[in-house]
């Protein structure tokens, strides 16, 4: 297993994460009966080198922090970065089982305190590697907010924070801001080969900057990447939100990658995580994984120092902005972006001042040895 370094941390995360979500929430079909499986998986990844886990604490009401304690206790906790989320009240907003509605949100200082207690109290621990504001908008951020939690690290609660976009594609404005004014220690976004926007610019304001690493989440766009499926598929969780050209244009898509996925010998899952970690600010990339034939695929990508070349990088960049040549019913789902002008929510992702291109390098960013913090040996 490889490892990379959050900027101005000492969190030396493995590039494979593990987000217990699958297994710790309902949003995949999953339910508590399904538990067993779902840490089975969790200590399997330990074994195999993977020291980054990443929960929240809304995920079926604290049921997936609750999860993460047997594999704590399987791996010892100092040989753990735990990263779970904070923001969603769903104390006194349960919601209701398979809908997307979003739940009330509180960012306040107060609610903050609350709500990192009570995820300790479920973590069965003391302090937490990383914690991220879940799906903030852009006028709950401010200054206040920083404070809070920079006065949580003082008191060694935390490590560092940072910030997980959603619940859709996009919402470029937030992550602008983390990165360029809050200098934040990660942003965590919706980030694959088919839906590079706003990732990739989020990738070279970090590179740019040197402050902010970028977690990748579905990285598979929600399977198309791993070639499970057929055009007359259909589906009763949450993928059923999706457009169906998503599904239709995906399959179509990935055709256009079959001559790279070829000249790297591996699977189109793995391929794409190769893509990521070609990118030198992204640090970790956190499929969804369902299986343990899934679990090992990913893991070998990620052990992987090898990835794409300049040329390879520059050819799948031009198949996204020229809609892979099938024109504009293949253009990837539109992309939430969280302002427009006069404040209200806009749905069509806007780019804003151009990121300029940082040149491809062979590698990506230092692959570091273990830290002391007892991130795994290579695997």
């Amino acid at each position: 297993m490889q490892y990379r370094l959050i900027p101005n941390t000492h969190l030396n995360v493995s590039t494979l994460s593990f987000g217990n979500f699958i297994f710790g929430s309902s949003m995949w079909g999953k339910s508590a009966a399904d538990e067993e499986a779902g840490i089975a998986l969790q200590n399997m990844a330990v074994d195999l080198g993977v020291n980054f886990f990443d929960t929240a604490d809304a995920y079926d009401n604290g049921r997936a922090e609750q999860m993460m304690r047997p594999t704590i206790n399987y791996a010892g906790r100092q040989n753990l970065i735990l990263s779970t989320k904070f923001g969603y009240d769903f104390y006194s907003d349960a919601g209701t089982a398979g809908s997307h509605r979003e739940r009330k949100q509180d960012f306040s200082a107060t609610f903050l305190t609350f709500a990192l207690e009570s995820s300790l109290k479920r973590l069965a621990t003391d302090y937490i590697d990383l914690w991220q504001a879940h799906n903030i908008k852009l006028h709950q951020m401010n200054d206040e907010l920083v404070a809070a939690l920079e006065r949580l690290v003082r008191q060694g609660k935390l490590r560092a924070w940072g910030i997980a976009l959603g619940p859709a594609i996009g919402w470029r404005e937030e992550g602008v801001v983390a990165i360029e004014q809050w200098k934040c220690a990660t942003v965590q976004t919706v980030f694959n080969m088919l839906e590079q926007h706003p990732g990739r610019e989020f990738c070279r304001l970090g590179e740019r900057t040197g402050q902010t690493a970028v977690i990748s989440r579905v990285p598979h766009s929600s399977g198309i990447l791993q070639d499970i499926y057929t055009a007359d598929m259909t589906f009763t969780d949450h993928r059923k939100f999706r457009d169906r050209n998503w599904l239709v244009y995906g399959l179509k898509k990935v055709e256009k990658l079959r001559d790279i996925q070829r000249a790297h010998g591996c699977t189109l899952g793995q391929l794409a995580i190769k893509w990521l970690l070609t990118f030198p600010a992204l640090v970790s990339v956190q499929p969804n994984i369902a299986t343990e034939a899934e679990l090992n695929e990913f893991a070998e990508a990620a052990s992987q120092k090898a990835v794409l070349t300049a040329e390879e990088m520059t050819a799948i960049e031009n198949m996204v902005e020229t809609d892979f040549g099938f024109g504009p019913e293949a253009h990837a789902c539109d992309i939430k972006s969280s302002v427009a002008e006069g404040g209200i929510t806009r749905s069509v992702y806007q780019m804003g001042d151009p990121v300029p291109m940082l040149p491809w390098v062979s590698e990506a960013n230092a692959i570091l040895p273990p830290a002391k913090n007892g991130a795994h040996q290579s695997a």
